[in-house]
């Protein structure tokens, strides 16, 4: 499940996300979220995604991890759809209490997500889904420099990875140890 060009290049739209501080407060406002200038290289996802698991079987030859969250769990492209370019694949976050969950179907519409207030760990955990939004002007920016076209709310951006990958989890579970 190799996806068209280059997968191991970060595409422009992370690469530009990389520059962007990412605040997070005592209180738990802001996104929390880091964005890495390169994907973790295959030894450290498979690395990642055994101990993730605790199957030393698996690998992580389906993730692109390209950020975390500010207790270690990370984020990812998930290359599920066969030939498409990584910018089309999904993007999936594990959290570091087993907390997991598809959050945008595409790069795009993850774009449109943080441009919304909501980051990864954000859009896996139900009550932080539930928050108002809050427009991120730096980041509606960079989606609308990336991604204008397909300009959405956060909200709609959850529900349809949500609609579109319903068995993501079950299908992690069934790897674990």
């Amino acid at each position: 499940m190799t996806p068209t060009g280059d997968h191991r290049l970060l595409p422009a739209p992370l690469h530009a996300l990389a520059s962007i501080e990412f605040g997070y407060g005592a209180e738990g406002d802001g996104i929390d979220f880091e964005s890495y200038p390169e994907f973790l290289s295959a030894e450290e996802t498979t690395a990642w995604f055994r101990a993730w698991t605790g199957n030393g079987e698996v690998t992580g030859d389906a993730f692109r991890v390209f950020g975390q969250d500010g207790t270690g769990g990370l984020t990812a492209a998930w290359l599920v759809r066969p030939a498409a370019p990584l910018t089309a694949q999904p993007v999936v976050h594990l959290g570091s209490e087993g907390e997991m969950g598809v959050v945008a179907r595409d790069l795009p519409a993850f774009l449109w997500l943080l441009a919304d207030g909501f980051g990864p760990s954000e859009a896996v955990d139900p009550r932080e889904r539930a928050r108002p939004a809050h427009r991120v002007p730096e980041l509606a920016a960079l989606a609308a420099r990336f991604a204008p076209e397909r300009r959405q709310s956060g909200k709609a951006v959850m529900d349809e990875a949500t609609d579109e990958f319903p068995d993501f989890e079950d299908g992690i579970l069934r790897l674990c140890a």
